[in-house]
């Protein structure tokens, strides 16, 4: 049992802003929880997007590592002294207690990987947003195969629009473990790493024939786009590289409608990875998502593959950059995401 009562944390103070705790509780478990000692968050659009938009009084935050200090009573993978990372719905409207950003994390087990030697805490947090992410958005919505699975499809190709996001260099990993080859947008400055990453051809996503060089090179056959930016733009490039025959385009966003409707045997669709949790995202709008309980199977089925993926070395995360101040220099972390100031790498805060 853990002896801690009370922590530090980063809440939601209003719509902009958040604040800093020290007496934030810990209550009790639930069953298929964890309570872990933080070693590091990672930083994501969606912290400056959710403190905008839909602020929330509960604690911030969604990629973290640490070590398990105590566990559920169904949680079976893991237990107190393992090291581990993982996904948390921050500002959470329905649980205020969840969140990344405090000194000790209430973690859903099943969102959660074992952290293998060969990456460090700081390395680790970066990763379990993005695999939540990009793999819900591969294996579910575009109905891709996941590694190893005999199910799902296995085109010759699949587009990645916006690949040196941390989303889009997880995707192409992904997609090369799955047998697929990745076409990707890119700066041209970025060419170097998407191919170490394994992308098979990378187009400068400010060309204007960017589209149609892609549509030429996949003989007119392409069928997936994922769209890591989600943008007129890079929405209407992937709609000109699918095929004649129509394919599937999944964003990472609610897409504009300004293109959804050009060509109606594309199916249009976007990703909540809060969903993955399997309770009611309560967010407004069109953010919002009633109880899913098969995306929690797949969450808990996806998680533990990964956790395999990461041990064999055969998947990695984003670059990233060190804070400074812990908690305190979050707030400042976010305002550069917020103004666009954090492009190509994550920013990294350890917690002492």
């Amino acid at each position: 049992m853990s002896n801690v009562a009370v922590r530090k944390a980063l809440i939601g103070k209003c719509r902009g802003e958040y604040e800093v705790v020290h007496d934030a509780p810990i209550p009790d478990l639930q069953p298929d929880q964890m309570l872990c000692k933080t070693k590091a968050v990672a930083l994501n659009p969606a912290d400056a997007k959710t403190i905008d938009n839909s602020p929330s009084p509960g604690i911030g935050g969604y990629d973290f590592s640490g070590t398990v200090v105590q566990v559920g009573s169904s949680v079976t993978r893991f237990k107190p002294g393992d090291e581990v990372f993982g996904f948390v719905h921050g500002l959470n409207a329905d649980n205020r207690d969840s969140g990344a950003f405090t000194d000790h994390v209430i973690a859903t087990a099943e969102l959660c990987c074992k952290m293998p030697a060969s990456l460090t805490s700081n390395q680790a947090c970066t990763m379990a947003l993005a695999l939540g992410t990009v793999g819900y958005a591969m294996f579910k919505q575009l109905g891709l195969a996941m590694p190893g699975s005999k199910g799902g499809e296995r085109p010759e190709y699949a587009l990645v629009a916006g690949g040196n996001t941390s989303s889009g260099r997880m995707a192409i990993q992904l997609l090369r473990l799955s047998g697929i080859k990745p076409i990707v947008t890119c700066s041209i400055n970025a060419n170097a790493v998407m191919n170490d990453l394994g992308a098979f051809q990378t187009f400068d996503y400010r060309s204007s024939t960017c589209g149609r060089e892609i549509k030429n090179l996949t003989r007119n056959t392409l069928v997936h786009a994922l769209d890591c930016v989600t943008s007129v733009d890079t929405m209407a490039m992937c709609f000109e590289a699918i095929g004649a025959k129509g394919g599937k385009y999944v964003a990472l966003e609610a897409p504009p409608t300004q293109v959804k409707y050009i060509r109606r045997d594309i199916t249009v669709d976007w990703v909540q990875a809060l969903s993955l949790f399997g309770k009611p995202v309560k967010l407004e709008g069109v953010y919002g998502r009633p109880a899913s309980p098969l995306d929690r199977q797949f969450a808990a089925y996806l998680y533990q593959e990964a956790e395999k993926w990461t041990e064999q070395g055969l998947i990695r995360g984003p670059d990233f950059q060190l804070g400074k101040d812990g908690l305190e220099g979050i707030r400042d972390g976010i305002d550069h995401v917020r103004k666009g100031q954090v492009q190509g790498y994550k920013l990294v805060y350890p917690i002492a």
